[in-house]
């Protein structure tokens, strides 16, 4: 069962960011990511981790987030690495459609820029916070005047 809710999240998601990677940036499109994949992991993440909270799905140690240890006996099991790559999977494609909005929003939503965000948010998608690094660190850079706008409100 776990496999299948790993397998399935990671289909979501794929499909998601090809969608924000390649898709126009309509509003339609945008508030579709959002409430709809964003959405549905955010909720699956919340049920499945409700679940182990709860102790209604056993991950072998308990979970206890507040040691190394602990953190890592949640990991050891198959419910535990499904919850925590849904985490990852959630975070990173909002932070992605974060940076799509931000990008377009300060000049980068023609197709120019739209092939310098394409390796952003693919960074994003695969290695999250280094994308979002990426992004934050060529903004500050390249468009100064806009750095001001950088931080979410």
């Amino acid at each position: 069962m776990w496999e299948q809710i790993f397998g399935a999240a990671n289909l979501l998601a794929m499909i998601a960011w090809a969608v924000l990677i390649l898709a126009p940036r309509r509003e339609s499109v945008m508030r579709g990511l959002f409430f709809g994949p964003v959405l549905l992991l955010a909720l699956g993440y919340v049920t499945g981790l409700t679940l182990v909270l709860t102790g209604a799905v056993p991950t072998g140690g308990g979970a206890d987030f507040s040691t190394i240890e602990g953190v890592r006996s949640i990991f050891a099991s198959d419910p535990g690495v499904t919850i925590g790559w849904v985490h990852y999977l959630t975070f990173d494609l909002f932070v992605g459609l974060w940076i799509a909005r931000n990008a377009d929003a300060h000049g980068l939503g023609d197709l120019k820029g739209r092939l310098i965000q394409a390796p952003i948010l693919f960074f994003t998608f695969a290695a999250g916070p280094f994308g979002l690094a990426l992004y934050i660190g060529l903004r500050a850079i390249f468009w100064r005047r806009h750095s001001a706008h950088l931080i979410p409100a």
